[in-house]
């Protein structure tokens, strides 16, 4: 198992099954403010729940289909970042987040999805990492224009989500556009 830093007391690592209580304590905590744009807060409701959440994340893990990591701030899991989809043969991957409210405004999403798309990239030759958000979801969105991302579509009414169809942008930054503003920064 790894741990990353992420600075100001926080740490990425890899969310597993036998973290299910704590995912479960973030979720009550943070639920109607994660729910507002994803389906984690309804998929993960009660202890089976949660920890069939993570083993479907740990079996995609196995299958190298997908990847899920926690953020633990002053060792208090308070967020997530994950790739949704990854396609080692096609190059591709769709990196998300989640994180509670009193985690916001600290950039640890930003830090840790920088993270995790370094490795997509530079670990394993991932060609295009996607970035997809609701058009509601400002802060999401400035996630993605901080790491460098451009916005290439908007798919219209696509996501279904409480009963209301959602608008998903798509944003994407590609491999050598990921190393050139990396190289540029250090």
């Amino acid at each position: 198992m790894f741990a990353r830093e992420l600075g100001n007391g926080a740490v990425l690592r890899p969310l597993e099954p036998w973290r299910a209580e704590e995912l479960l304590e973030h979720m009550d905590r943070g639920r109607e403010h994660v729910g507002r744009f994803i389906g984690l807060a309804d998929a993960a409701t009660d202890l089976d729940s949660a920890r069939a959440w993570l083993q479907s994340y740990t079996d995609k893990a196995a299958a190298d289909t997908a990847r899920l990591h926690g953020i633990w701030l002053e060792g208090k899991l308070v967020g997530g970042v994950l790739f949704r989809v990854f396609d080692a043969e096609q190059g591709m991957c769709e990196a998300g987040c989640w994180l509670e409210p009193s985690a916001t405004g600290r950039g640890l999403v930003t830090r840790a999805v920088r993270i995790l798309v370094d490795w997509a990239v530079y670990e394993r030759g991932m060609h295009r990492v996607e970035w997809r958000v609701a058009s509601g979801n400002a802060a999401s969105i400035a996630v993605a224009r901080r790491l460098g991302m451009r916005r290439d579509a908007v798919l219209r009414a696509h996501y279904l989500h409480h009963g209301v169809r959602q608008d998903i942008e798509v944003w994407s930054v590609l491999a050598p556009e990921w190393r050139a503003a990396r190289e540029k920064a250090s």
